[in-house]
């Protein structure tokens, strides 16, 4: 089995990049033409009297991408140990360098701006990878996988986040290059695939038994971006905020320190530890989250409840179809939960899901279930047919605001409730280490002899599939670990772990919070709302508080940041490729008075604040300062009312990757402007705005078709 190099060193030549491993000298060395970006393989041991400018340690190749005027190669500088998961060291990406092939004598503000673009996506970006171990694939995928491939190869290509910039070494190791043209298998410990997302992993024990809890959080690279930007489904059936959670316990375990041992040495020393040599058993449980699988948008107008817009379902069956065909022959059969408000700007929302798994389904049969405090709370969908694969869908709606009203947040136990049947069906996933000798010696730490899979998933989602999703996910995780500890013999039947170890909960507790916050942030720009629940247990009255301030939050973010961050994400995930020569893509082409009005705003204010705090003589009149402070308040008044009142106009929008009904809205807003008796003669009429400058700009880019 080939893996990656853990040390490389990088000399920077006039001509070349050159990439070599220090422990592998015998291993031939990349080199990366300057400036032209050709890649080649030589033989490492004719390097000793090349002339090279500097010599720098690096943890990694993270890829190679192509902006406007150059190709630029990232480079992990810093990598942070996380844990091992069965012996193997996972690392967390903590700095990079970006290493253009050209030397720029002259600054274009373009090419700035794209590089500013990435440094800002990569720098906090939580993104991982392991020399050893396919954390792109749960536990479960990589047992059925053959581990003699390349690690690259291995990985799932819906996790790898960097597939696209690691395009160029991937297409020179299928086809070669100038001079080359075979296949290169010699480059694969080169392509080092990382995950973006959330990954713990915890050294700890329960009721004195030894034991590694991990939690790992998956976010797909496809239809990735920020939360109004990035909604439902795209035409190949790529769902917005896709998330693969796998909770894993890993029992006997004997190699989960941070010390440099190998795992062999460390299986070696195991007996000595335990004194009896016990073999170790590998537990995990998956679910998933994404949204609403339909057509449907929320725009921005600086409302505090962006207007949704749902297009008609038949449009989108071809892509829920393609969406549910995956999430099935991955998962096997998936439960539907759909957390939406049934009351409200939702119930589009929730209608529109409902029609999608009644088109997919073979003559569905609905149950709807009230009480006193709610007319629906459960709604299913489902059949007892299997006519088709698609049959395998059960939809359960699930009214969660309604149910937890008042801080009870106990009352979404009635979810498990209601699917324990199912839950206990699906199982989970559990393995022992083949501990053989023949299979002790392998790299990938031997072989997985496996006792049972988990043959279904819970697929979870509300608006945003962060708060609400975070609650229930978490829930379930719960209910399965405790089924696991009482399956092993640590827990006797009906007990909970929550009441037999305080620590233990505690820990389990603060590392799914971390799980929501960290998706939270990648997909609104803050941590989660709720997250006093999933902390303490309980719903308390300072968690409301904390959730109105990251409310607010949010709302500023997604309205007048989240647009280069979306351009961040169009950009080191391909959607967007700028082409050599094109310019003024950041460029803005409002009409100049739309774009004066909020800096009018900040002015009045300046001078109304001015009016009101400036010390006055004793006998100064009065009037005149009043009616200085009425103007200036009056100008203040009116510059806010037009712009929430023209709220598309300050957005701030991507610039990269059209979004339709941006464009449609901008015109829509932009006419009406120019129709108004007083502004109108203002506004230049010769400005093409957003429709040419920040939104059009196909002729600048080109859409990645994979």
């Amino acid at each position: 089995m080939t893996l990656p190099f853990r040390d490389i060193n990088v000399q920077t030549a006039s001509d070349a990049y050159i990439f070599t491993s220090p422990s592998s000298p015998n291993a031939p060395a990349l080199a990366i033409d300057r400036p032209t970006g050709d890649i080649r393989l030589l033989d490492a041991s004719l390097l000793s009297g090349k002339r090279v400018s500097r010599i720098t340690s690096i943890a990694g190749i993270l890829g190679v991408i192509q902006l406007r005027l150059d190709k630029y190669i990232i480079v992990i500088t810093k990598a942070q140990p996380v844990g091992r998961l069965r012996g193997h060291m996972v690392y967390k990406v903590v700095s990079t360098d970006i290493l253009p092939l050209r030397e720029r004598q002259v600054s274009d503000p373009d090419e700035d701006r794209f590089l500013n673009l990435l440094r800002g996506f990569i720098k906090p970006g939580p993104m991982y990878f392991s020399y050893s171990v396919d954390i792109t694939n749960s536990f479960q995928r990589q047992a059925q996988q053959d581990a003699e491939s390349p690690l690259w190869k291995r990985a799932d290509d819906r996790f790898f986040w960097n597939r696209f910039i690691q395009s160029d070494l991937i297409n020179f190791r299928n086809s070669g290059g100038r001079g080359q043209p075979a296949p290169q298998p010699n480059i694969d410990p080169y392509i080092l695939p990382v995950i973006f997302g959330m990954l713990e992993i915890h050294p700890t024990t329960f009721k004195g038994t030894p034991l590694t809890i991990a939690l790992i959080s998956r976010r797909s690279r496809h239809r990735a971006g920020t939360r109004y930007f990035t909604r439902g489904l795209d035409d190949q059936g790529n769902a917005a905020n896709y998330n693969e959670t796998e909770q894993v316990v890993i029992l006997n375990d004997h190699t989960t320190g941070l010390g440099g041992s190998s795992w062999q040495q460390q299986q070696k020393s195991s007996s000595l530890a335990d004194g009896v040599g016990k073999e170790m058993q590998i537990l995990s449980y998956v679910q998933t989250r994404g949204s609403v699988p339909a057509y449907w948008a929320e725009i921005n107008t600086l409302k505090y409840t962006p207007k949704i817009q749902i297009r008609a379902i038949e449009a989108a069956y071809p892509a829920a179809k393609a969406h549910f065909d995956e999430q099935i022959r991955i998962y096997g059969d998936n439960y539907l939960v759909n957390l939406v408000n049934q009351k409200g700007r939702e119930v589009p929302v929730k209608e529109a899901y409902e029609k999608v798994v009644e088109m997919l389904v073979s003559r569905p049969k609905e149950h709807v279930q009230g009480d006193q405090r709610t007319d629906e709370k459960f709604h299913t969908i489902e059949t007892a047919e299997k006519k088709s694969q698609f049959d395998r869908l059960h939809y359960i709606y699930f009214d969660f605001h309604a149910e937890t009203k008042g801080l009870q947040m106990h009352r979404a136990q009635l979810l498990i409730d209601r699917m324990r049947e199912a839950l206990v069906a699906q199982q989970y996933f559990r393995a022992s280490v083949d501990s053989t000798p023949g299979n002790n010696n392998k790299t990938d730490g031997g072989r997985l002899d496996v006792r049972s899979l988990q043959t279904s998933v819970v697929r979870t989602n509300c608006m945003d599939c962060l708060d609400r999703t975070n609650v229930v996910q978490s829930m379930l995780a719960r209910w399965t670990l405790d089924r696991m500890f009482i399956d092993l013999g640590l827990l006797a039947r009906g007990s909970r772990f929550a009441d037999e170890d305080a620590a233990f909960e505690l820990m389990f507790r603060n590392m799914w919070a971390d799980n929501a916050d960290v998706v939270s942030n990648a997909y609104s720009g803050t941590g989660a709302m709720k997250t006093d629940l999933t902390r303490t247990g309980k719903r308390t009255k300072a968690g409301a508080l904390q959730d109105g301030n990251v409310a607010v939050t949010r709302y500023c973010k997604n309205n007048f940041l989240d647009g280069p961050r979306q351009d961040a994400f169009d950009l080191f995930l391909g959607v967007y490729q700028p082409s050599v020569g094109g310019g003024l893509v950041f460029v803005d082409r409002r009409p100049v008075l739309i774009q004066a009005v909020p800096y009018i705003a900040a002015f009045g204010l300046f001078f109304v604040l001015m009016g009101m705090y400036s010390p006055r003589l004793p006998d100064a009149a009065v009037w005149p300062m009043r009616l200085f402070i009425l103007f200036w308040t009056g100008v203040t008044g009116w510059a806010l009312w037009f712009i929430f009142n023209n709220g598309m106009l300050y957005v701030n929008w991507p610039k990269l990757n059209p979004r339709p009904w941006a464009t449609e809205g901008y015109h829509e807003t932009i006419s009406r402007v120019r129709k108004d008796k007083i502004l109108g003669p203002l506004v230049a009429r010769h400005e093409r705005g957003l429709s040419v400058a920040r939104y059009i700009n196909a002729e600048e880019g080109k859409k990645r078709i994979e």
